[in-house]
């Protein structure tokens, strides 16, 4: 200690040792700290998301009874909180959450369906850009609350569109071509101030058709655009191959809504003469 005070400069040298010593070992604390197994991370519960996902699809098939397409989509909510991560999860819980909206007896049901289908669309979308899945759902939901609300509908034009656009350039038969579906009833249903036109409207949907002939909504909504056109000879027909058109057979809930929504439109056409 006498030969530290008479030597300023061993005194200065036995600090600075000191001090890099502490820094070193704070350095091998701190690494050692982030250096957490990839493994300790939550990554979701894949398994459960799978599972859910598969009940779901079961019930889905059978979503003609309003029971089992509501508990599709609780499935599918446990699947997504299980992974979030799961593009899979995200789509078909806005698919399923748009037909339950579509299909609601009352606007509280309905609203809150295409709220949280809208929801799991963005998260789809998000997660998987390039896909057409999400896009498809989520510009769907977008739909179904524009045509229930005025002000969701001068908000959501510009949303549906795009997300339809973004489908056809990446894969414009998805779902038997309906994002041509999705862009013709958005000009034949939209107010003419924000863009309706029910002649757009008529090439949106004949494009449609020729691509996939035996989408049955898609026949429905061209003859319901004829109409809305004075052309109800050429929307006569169409209804007429409607009829006669054999259904997908993962689509005999539609195909059946579109049966019945064509015999009203072939109603209120022989009204109208």
């Amino acid at each position: 200690m006498l030969e530290l005070q008479k030597s300023p400069e061993k005194l200065r040298l036995l600090v600075l040792a000191t001090t890099i010593g502490v820094l070193i070992l704070g350095a091998i604390g701190c690494s050692g700290n982030a250096s957490v197994p990839e493994a300790s991370f939550d990554k979701g519960d894949e398994k459960r998301a799978t599972d859910k996902i598969a009940e779901a699809d079961t019930l889905y098939q059978g979503r003609t009874d309003m029971a089992k397409a509501r508990v599709a989509v609780a499935a599918l909510r446990q699947a997504q909180t299980a992974d979030y991560g799961n593009y899979e999860a995200a789509w078909k819980l806005s698919r399923a959450s748009f037909y339950v909206g579509d299909h609601a007896a009352n606007d509280d049901e309905r609203d809150e369906m295409f709220k949280q289908g809208i929801e799991a669309g963005k998260a789809a979308v998000k997660l998987q850009p390039g896909k057409p899945e999400g896009h498809f759902w989520l510009g769907a939901n977008y739909g179904g609350t524009a045509a229930h609300s005025t002000l969701a509908s001068l908000s959501s034009v510009q949303d549906i569109k795009g997300e339809m656009e973004a489908v056809i350039k990446i894969d414009e038969k998805y779902q038997g071509a309906s994002a041509y579906l999705g862009l013709g009833r958005l000009y034949l249903q939209a107010p003419k101030v924000l863009g309706g036109d029910t002649a757009k409207a008529i090439e949106y949907l004949q494009k449609g058709v020729k691509l996939s002939a035996n989408n049955s909504l898609m026949r429905y909504h061209l003859a319901e655009a004829y109409m809305d056109a004075n052309r109800d000879s050429e929307a006569l027909k169409e209804l007429d191959a409607l009829n006669v058109t054999p259904p997908d057979p993962e689509y005999l809930p539609e195909h059946k809504d579109a049966l019945a929504k064509g015999q009203k439109l072939r109603d209120k056409i022989a009204a109208q003469r």
